[in-house]
């Protein structure tokens, strides 16, 4: 159920994030939320003000903090451990590998401050390969709400699941996409718009931006189907087939380095049993920059734009076949 106007929500996601997870914890007595002296950042004082004896600050050492979630996992708790995307996944990631996901533990991991939105924080906190680092660690799922509707409704079901998952949220304001009471399964992809000439595989903030591609694309005669693929890890195989077969060519759409990251998990699935035209939209293998988000987002080519035009060619490469 997509919104017919997109606008910037008025609560930021962390505090989203935050509101759930203390209702959660209300019900839920084993969960316990981890922080890596970041309070402030994440938005998760009035958790640590509600459940004192259930909140930890692990101090500045993210792998450590992995480690005591895994241990607390053993114990029966249901640990949620935030940090920044950068150092939730690359300097984590062996403690996601052995601690938590080979020893097959209960352990969510939260990154703040995806890709472009990380802004001032700049190139060294800028995660433009969280996902693709934690992709490869095997049975670990892999989640990027759009907007706090997905979030809300993807929190209760994060908490009642096992295994090891990792959500990469944004801090800030998200752009309103999804109607009150829409409803998400983890696994599975959303069409959000129906087209017959190209599919736009998207996630995150990128969302919006292929929502307004696909209006640019229907005025110049080509009709875009937009797929929300919030869960990056298992990837939804069956709709990424169905929607390369019905529009013959995809555009994916991530705030992400193409390397490792949406774009090579759809081309994974394609190129195995789906074979079409591809045009991937996100980072081009680049180091991250300082500067607000809107400009970032031009600097590294991914605004609405940016997609419509990847759209045109992979449309044009499409009729030459």
């Amino acid at each position: 159920m997509v919104k017919a106007a997109l606008e910037k929500e008025p609560k930021m996601m962390r505090e989203i994030y935050c509101e759930t997870l203390t209702a959660l914890a209300a019900a839920d007595k084993r969960i316990v939320a981890l922080d890596a002296d970041l309070m402030s950042s994440s938005g998760m004082k009035p958790f640590a003000q509600a459940y004192p004896d259930r909140f930890v600050n692990c101090g500045i050492a993210e792998a450590n903090m992995v480690g005591v979630a895994a241990g607390l996992s053993a114990t029966g708790k249901i640990p949620f451990a935030h940090s920044f995307a950068c150092f939730a996944s690359r300097r984590v990631c062996d403690q996601v590998f052995i601690s938590a996901a080979y020893a097959r533990l209960n352990v969510r991991i939260v990154g703040t401050d995806p890709g472009v939105t990380a802004a001032y924080n700049g190139g060294t906190h800028m995660p433009l390969e969280d996902m693709a680092v934690l992709r490869a660690v095997p049975e670990i799922t892999l989640i990027e709400p759009t907007d706090s509707v997905q979030l809300r409704a993807l929190l209760p079901q994060l908490a009642e699941s096992y295994g090891v998952y990792y959500i990469r949220l944004m801090r800030k304001n998200a752009v309103s996409v999804f109607g009150e009471g829409s409803e998400f399964t983890i696994g599975r992809g959303e069409t959000l718009r129906g087209g017959r000439d190209v599919t736009l595989v998207a996630s995150g903030i990128l969302v919006a931006e292929a929502l307004k591609a696909a209006d640019e694309l229907s005025a110049r005669g080509i009709e875009a189907r937009v797929v929300n693929l919030f869960t990056w890890k298992p990837v939804d195989r069956a709709l990424l087939e169905r929607c390369a077969r019905e529009t013959g060519a995809v555009v994916t759409c991530e705030n992400h380095n193409v390397v490792g990251g949406l774009g090579s998990a759809v081309c994974e699935v394609l190129g195995e049993t789906a074979p079409v035209p591809v045009e991937r939209v996100g980072v081009q293998d680049q180091f991250g920059e300082v500067g607000p988000e809107d400009y970032l987002r031009g600097r590294f080519r991914l605004n609405a734009v940016d997609i419509a035009a990847a759209a045109v060619r992979v449309y044009e490469r499409k009729q030459t076949l």
